[in-house]
């Protein structure tokens, strides 16, 4: 639970980014302040909305909402507790930050394809641990998921839990450059990747001279095969 959960509240007093020390805002989004306060320029064109309201909630707010909610998994009630909303308005406001994060994420999503930034990629992984060539870490996570009313079983993953499988490239700052997250649990990641854009840029050539560092062996023969044509 957030540290600031257990602090003294004023009813109905909208958390904001100010009221929280450094070291609460970490604890409550995951994120330092810096990337709070990033976000929050960053999506908040998209989060002002008009209002005849003489206060209208703020985008810091909508912001720290959904990040706590994303970070904690808590029920909404909860995170309103902290955050002086009611439960419909959590659910209000985390619909919106996770529209305005997705359309954010068509622009700050971007794998390489330049040589030059390939070339930066591999040296900045080489200088982590001397591993040559790489220009990306890939793997597969699980996202659990309530059961969907519309093809349930497709959602039921090998442990019997519905998920959506998702597969996530980052470079070597930890940024993620790739996602792909539409195929249901029952996907397998052989099948992920084959079917994925990034995998098409490579097979065809668009990005030449360098690794996918996995932990699944289909991701190593894949790009030794495409690195022995080229």
């Amino acid at each position: 639970m957030a540290i600031f959960l257990n602090a003294p509240r004023v009813s109905n007093a909208q958390l904001r980014l100010d009221d929280l020390t450094d070291a609460e805002v970490l604890s409550t989004t995951r994120f330092p302040r810096y990337a709070v306060d990033e976000l929050c320029e960053l999506l908040h064109d998209d989060l002002v909305r008009p209002t005849r309201r003489s206060r209208a909630l703020p985008v810091d707010t909508q912001v720290l909402t959904a990040l706590h909610f994303y970070s904690t998994g808590s029920f909404q009630w909860m995170v309103g507790r902290g955050t002086g909303l009611s439960q419909p308005a959590v659910s209000k406001v985390v619909d919106g930050v996770t529209q305005a994060l997705c359309k954010l994420a068509k622009v700050a999503i971007c794998f390489p394809t330049s040589q030059q930034q390939l070339t930066a990629n591999k040296l900045a992984f080489h200088g982590i641990a001397g591993f040559p060539n790489v220009i990306g870490c890939i793997d597969g996570t699980h996202v659990r998921i309530k059961a969907p009313s519309e093809a349930e079983d497709a959602y039921v993953n090998r442990k019997g839990v519905h998920t959506i499988n998702v597969q996530a490239v980052c470079d070597a700052e930890m940024k993620i450059t790739n996602v792909v997250a539409k195929w249901p649990g029952s996907a397998h990641d052989a099948f992920i990747w084959r079917s994925s854009s990034l995998h098409y840029l490579f097979e065809n050539g668009h990005i030449q001279g360098g690794w996918l560092l996995g932990t699944l062996s289909l991701f190593f023969y894949a790009l030794l095969r495409h690195n022995k044509t080229t």
